[in-house]
């Protein structure tokens, strides 16, 4: 691996991994009085599940970026790819302000809808470009569609 290739995935890693740690200063503040308060499916996680998911869904992320960013030769496949997967992004780290910061579940559950949207767009994209990069992307495709069924579940009972 060159320096280059080392400072793009470092690059890679810090944003979705900073992400995390932003979604984290929201989320975790709520999780004791507000979210606990709330009506939650059977098959709702416990909390201590979701920073371990997120961790390994936010590196496997950083990896399948830097691979479109580092492993693949300039292409509109390539362009598209991260195109998508910034959109999914924003999508990302728009959910855990709205859900958790101003308890907007009905708002967040049209968030996680276009998420899981963009993220199969993501995959879709990925797959044209470099099919690891997409690969890498399905455990997150998996979590969020599971993530959008409790989000689902908590908006209908509450």
């Amino acid at each position: 691996m060159t320096l280059k290739s080392a400072g793009r995935l470092i690059a890679c890693l810090l944003l979705c991994l900073g992400i995390g740690i932003v979604q984290s200063l929201v989320t975790k503040p709520e999780i004791p009085v507000w979210y606990a308060g709330l009506v939650k499916p059977s098959w709702t996680p416990p909390p201590f599940v979701f920073p371990v998911a997120w961790t390994i869904l936010y590196i496997l992320m950083a990896v399948s970026l830097w691979r479109l960013w580092d492993r693949v030769a300039p292409s509109v496949a390539r362009t598209t790819a991260i195109r998508w997967f910034f959109i999914q992004l924003a999508l990302n780290t728009a959910w855990s302000p709205v859900f958790f910061g101003w308890h907007g579940i009905k708002t967040a559950l049209v968030i996680i809808v276009c998420l899981l949207a963009a993220i199969a767009a993501t995959v879709v994209a990925a797959s044209r470009a470099d099919r690891l990069a997409a690969w890498l992307l399905v455990p997150y495709l998996v979590w969020v569609a599971y993530a959008t069924t409790v989000n689902a579940g908590v908006a209908a009972m509450n």
